[in-house]
């Protein structure tokens, strides 16, 4: 739970004394823009297939999504090189780590440069990085690989967080509130950085729910700066991190399944995921802004920032907690242009509420 500081002009607010604030927030995406319109005929044509019934079922989960664009970094040069990647069971990791493992360090060293330049002091001022990616496995970590591209002192402290799926960029931002709030005058970068070229695969009948996948997701990269008790001067704080909890319900590690495999990541979602959000999302968000000292009466008066992990979850969610239309009007947008880009988009999604935020005055609570 946070509160947005945004005065008349777009300048930020006061922040209170010890509370972590985002300072600055920045993103990056891959040279590949892919058209909603465009992306069932050229997914079949780059993977060879001709089923007929698979290509009708992806198109109709095209027009479900909302999405309109988003980035990708796989390309026809990425296919001519690895063939094998489009071919069923071929065991091809090792190939799929050696694009990742490069073009998320790439997209996380530019995310962080274009927030670091928005914060705008100095690199040398971070002392912490958390790094957060389900697209890399490697030892020494992508941290270390970011940190070095942004040329940070060697006693920069690092935190990996990898294999969070969609959670990754808020598990993030809670844990670089605690280390902000926990280590007076530190400078968080938190980033973020996935491609979906860790699980690119072709339609198969054996697997209808990776077309999901394929309407769904983007690539990219977000970045955040996060601390307390800003510069006067310096600094404007954009958001205040007042609360973060976590809860986990029992029975549920198979609603969302993915493993790492010879042929990449692969990922199962349940159809019953989104009756579940709504079967529990009120309680969670009333234990949320309790702490705050809010009721469900106050929901309309604050501001949503929601992982937008598809249009049935975020239509099912704002009518169990009878929102208003425009409450989720960022999340909607930041699926429409960039897809679900998994632990990212909640950088996306800030930075709409930022943009539509300018257009007003004075401060409110959020989740």
């Amino acid at each position: 739970m946070g509160s947005e500081q945004i005065g008349q002009g777009g300048l930020a607010s006061k922040a209170s004394p010890g509370k972590a604030t985002i300072l600055a927030l920045g993103k990056a995406f891959p040279h590949q823009l892919v058209m909603q319109e465009f992306l069932v005929d050229g997914y079949f044509r780059n993977t060879n297939c001709d089923d007929p019934e698979l290509k009708q079922k992806l198109a109709r989960l095209c027009k479900t999504t909302t999405v309109k664009t988003r980035y990708v970094v796989m390309s026809d040069e990425i296919l001519k090189k690895y063939p094998e990647l489009a071919i069923e069971g071929c065991p091809t990791i090792k190939q799929r780590l050696d694009i990742c493992n490069e073009a998320v360090t790439q997209m996380a060293i530019e995310a962080s440069r274009a927030c670091i330049k928005k914060w705008g002091r100095s690199v040398s001022d971070i002392t912490h990085i958390v790094y957060v990616s389900s697209s890399e496995a490697r030892l020494p970590g992508g941290d270390l690989y970011l940190a070095r591209g942004l040329g940070l002192s060697p006693e920069t402290q690092r935190v990996m967080l990898y294999f969070s799926g969609c959670s990754g960029g808020v598990a993030g931002l809670r844990v670089a509130k605690d280390i902000a709030e926990n280590n007076p005058g530190s400078r968080v970068l938190l980033a973020t950085s996935e491609t979906t070229i860790i699980g690119f695969k072709p339609p198969s009948v054996d697997r209808p729910y990776d077309l999901v996948g394929v309407a769904l997701f983007g690539d990219g990269a977000g970045a955040m700066i996060i601390g307390t008790d800003p510069a006067p001067v310096t600094e404007s704080p954009l958001f205040e991190l007042h609360t973060a909890i976590q809860n986990f319900l029992p029975d549920t590690e198979k609603t969302i399944d993915g493993r790492l495999t010879e042929e990449g990541i692969s990922f199962t979602l349940a159809r019953e995921l989104p009756q579940i959000i709504e079967d529990n999302i009120e309680g969670f968000c009333q234990k949320l802004i309790g702490v705050a000292g809010l009721t469900h009466k106050d929901y309309n008066k604050m501001f949503w920032a929601v992982h937008p992990g598809g249009p049935a979850i975020l239509n099912r969610m704002e009518k169990r907690l009878d929102l208003l239309p425009d409450k989720l009007n960022a999340s909607r947008r930041a699926l429409m242009d960039y897809g679900n880009a998994s632990s990212n988009t909640i950088v996306y999604v800030l930075e709409y509420m930022l943009e539509e935020s300018r257009k007003m005055k004075g401060r409110r609570s959020g989740l």
